[in-house]
């Protein structure tokens, strides 16, 4: 790994709003191989009428911000983590659509959307367009026995990126060990050139 960058500030250093918001140490950035790898946890909001909420939004609003000027440093982008969002209804069970509680309501999904520019693509669903898939089951209410999960870690690639994905796999047996996380691990491939003018690709 070099060029290692820790929180929203690291590119935002005169955003005020972004020191303040880099304290939870939410954000870590590094180039692996001639791509930044950005990971991310996103802040969960806890309840429509949490303070937590808008806290979230305004988390989601100076992510914006960074992506902007991190397209501007011209690194392959690949972004990774817990978004805490279901962005679409196919990423959350039947019992939770059209609800528009935490972590499924419009301005949650709309701020991602915005911050996400067009330029980044959720690499998951180029591949499995299909609903049923789930990255986290909530353990307090026995989501995984019933299969009632959410997908809410995401992979989102730039487009050169996104030319050299080969396939994308939510690891959802790793649920099912003794004493698991409740989420389970995503994993891209990328058949990606270390060097622009070399034949041969590696893998990230």
């Amino acid at each position: 790994m070099e060029d290692v960058q820790i929180g929203l500030d690291a590119l935002l250093s005169d955003d005020a709003d972004a020191a303040a918001l880099s304290e939870q140490k939410r954000v870590i950035s590094a180039l692996i191989d001639g791509v930044r790898v950005l990971n991310l946890y996103v802040p969960n909001g806890s309840s429509l009428k949490s303070e937590k909420y808008p806290y979230k939004l305004e988390w989601l609003a100076c992510l914006k911000r960074y992506l902007a000027v991190q397209e501007q440093e011209g690194d392959p982008l690949c972004m990774v983590g817990d978004f805490n969002i279901g962005l679409e209804e196919r990423d959350l069970p039947e019992s939770a659509r059209n609800k528009g509680g935490i972590m499924a309501s419009p301005p949650e999904r709309l701020a991602l959307q915005e911050a996400l520019a067009q330029r980044l693509t959720d690499v998951f669903r180029v591949f499995e367009p299909e609903q049923g898939h789930w990255s986290w089951w909530d353990y307090r209410s026995g989501a995984w026995d019933r299969d009632q999960g959410w997908r809410i870690d995401h992979i989102y690639l730039c487009e050169a990126l996104l030319n050299c994905a080969t396939g994308c796999q939510i690891h959802k047996h790793v649920r099912g060990n003794v004493q698991p996380s409740d989420h389970a691990p995503v994993m891209v491939n990328l058949a990606w050139p270390a060097e622009e003018d070399q034949e041969d690709s590696s893998w990230l």
